[in-house]
């Protein structure tokens, strides 16, 4: 009974941080109540605790059939193998996938559309790993057994193949660094981005181009344009 009580306490308090990270992170979250009952993230995250259990007791087809079940129900789809911290936000949802293999730290953020994916197709380790404190934004793909370190941003869309250094930025397909930040998520150091530079550096010799164009059509016009008759 005692063993009972202690498993059912250990997952009451993991998903209470569930709720409380819910609260804390959407502004628009105004009780307890409201994210247990509209919140697909919560339930979700609820659902694989549950899995999660079931798997670590040798119950691997209970916990299977319910993370399909969740996957259904809320269009969130995490393996029950899949390591998860305290306090996760899955905000919005849908579509999000978490791999057999991922591990995810303390306090994260994912945003709808996040893929934490494999590219391997052997029995081992082939889904990234998340520090503590990581944000990622909506749509963006993390694959393979790559570790994104604690604090770290991912720009929404952006594809990431490599490893990612603690408080770090990275946006783009392929994702690339182009910012550290501190503890506070203040900007600390902006890295130079050749392509954007070249890219900006273009786009101002367009405009340039264009204004001169638009300068000799109207000279053109007003040379055709027949002065008044006497």
């Amino acid at each position: 009974m005692a063993r009972w009580m202690a498993f059912f306490g250990a997952l009451r308090r993991e998903i209470h941080d569930d709720v409380q990270a819910a609260l804390k992170r959407d502004p628009a979250a105004r009780n307890r109540v409201e994210v247990i009952l509209t919140y697909p993230g919560v339930h979700a995250l609820i659902a694989y605790r549950f899995a999660h259990a079931l798997d670590r007791r040798g119950l691997p087809l209970a916990a299977r059939m319910l993370s399909h079940l969740a996957r259904m129900l809320t269009g969130v789809e995490i393996h029950p193998k899949a390591v998860i911290g305290q306090g996760l936000f899955i905000d919005h949802g849908m579509g999000v996938v978490i791999g057999e293999t991922a591990v995810i730290g303390d306090r994260c953020h994912l945003l709808q559309g996040v893929t934490l994916g494999g590219t391997s197709t052997r029995r081992e380790k082939r889904h990234p790993t998340l520090g503590n404190d990581v944000l990622v934004g909506a749509g963006a793909k993390l694959i393979g057994a790559i570790t994104v370190g604690d604090g770290a941003r991912i720009g929404a869309g952006s594809v990431v193949v490599q490893s990612v250094p603690p408080h770090a930025t990275v946006v783009g397909v392929p994702g690339h660094v182009i910012a550290y930040t501190n503890n506070s998520n203040d900007t600390v150091e902006r890295l130079p981005d050749p392509e954007w530079d070249r890219m900006q550096a273009l786009e101002d010799r367009i405009d340039l181009l264009e204004a001169r164009l638009a300068e000799a059509t109207a000279a053109l016009e007003a040379s055709r344009t027949p002065g008044p008759t006497r």
